[in-house]
């Protein structure tokens, strides 16, 4: 059974290659899914994949790449929706 997380990350997360870093993470542990800039300065990640792989990813984004800062990660899980067949950068 598949897990749907959707995240938005807080801090020095624009412009510090999140999004890039994000979507090579979420491939890795074959999640798909998607990353976006946000206008208020916050990354939103939704990701779709196992258990544990989200919980993988999560704690990956609570650290983020090596320039950026996280302040905070507002989580929530649910049941997936499906529909995805690749992780992608939006915007």
């Amino acid at each position: 059974m598949t897990t749907r997380l959707e995240a938005d990350v807080h801090g020095l997360v624009q412009g510090v290659f999140f999004r890039h870093q994000t979507r090579l993470q979420a491939q890795a542990m074959k999640l798909t899914g998607s990353v976006e800039n946000c206008p208020d300065g916050t990354v939103r990640v939704i990701a779709e994949g196992e258990r544990d792989s989200l919980e993988h990813l999560l704690a990956w984004l609570y650290q983020g790449p090596e320039l950026a800062r996280v302040d905070r990660v507002d989580v929530q899980w649910s049941q997936s929706l499906g529909g995805q067949s690749d992780f992608t950068v939006l915007r």
